[in-house]
């Protein structure tokens, strides 16, 4: 029987990042579930569910990858995962929102906090800084699960707050 670790790396960007993480992975025996990568300025994460073959020593794991050329001052941290390795009907997503304009402090607290009115979960969020010549522009893409009967209200809500704050916003089904 198969063990799930969470797998989750902070470092340096590179080219080739995910191809030399994925592939000794794999490599070992490991089958990726749920994966995210992103670059956060400068540096990267990388977080996956991953399925490895019974037995496996978690901390030779983290050893292996430690040893990868691209993981010189990384953080990493191979641990047990003893959640559900496969999401529930709820981690769906139903619609994504983009929300940019001028950077906002705390635009995703109050974006978050219309999600929770609505029983709505959020599935996925990137927000990113934007340098453009009239300044930073923000932007927010999240990717969320509405139940069928506050999908109106709620979307309506998101677009009232978002234009409360001087933003744009953009909704579609997916």
């Amino acid at each position: 029987m198969a063990i799930s670790a969470l797998v989750s790396i902070s470092c340096a960007d590179r080219v080739g990042l995910v191809a030399e993480i994925t592939g000794h992975l794999f490599d070992i025996g490991g089958n990726l579930g749920d994966t995210s990568f992103s670059v956060l300025g400068s540096a990267s994460e990388f977080n996956a569910v991953v399925e490895l073959p019974e037995g496996t020593d978690l901390a030779e794991v983290e050893a292996g990858l430690r040893a990868l050329p691209a993981m010189e001052a990384a953080n990493i941290s191979v641990s047990p995962f003893v959640h559900r390795s496969v999401h529930g009907a709820d981690a769906h997503p139903t619609h994504r929102i983009t929300v940019s304009g001028g950077d906002r402090p705390g635009l995703v607290a109050r974006l978050s906090e219309v999600f929770v009115e609505f029983d709505t979960n959020i599935v996925r969020l990137a927000a990113e800084r934007i340098p453009s010549p009239s300044g930073v522009r923000y932007a927010v893409v999240m990717e969320l699960h509405i139940p069928e009967q506050n999908i109106r209200t709620c979307l309506a809500t998101v677009v009232n707050t978002a234009g409360g704050l001087g933003l744009t916003c953009h909704c579609e089904e997916v």
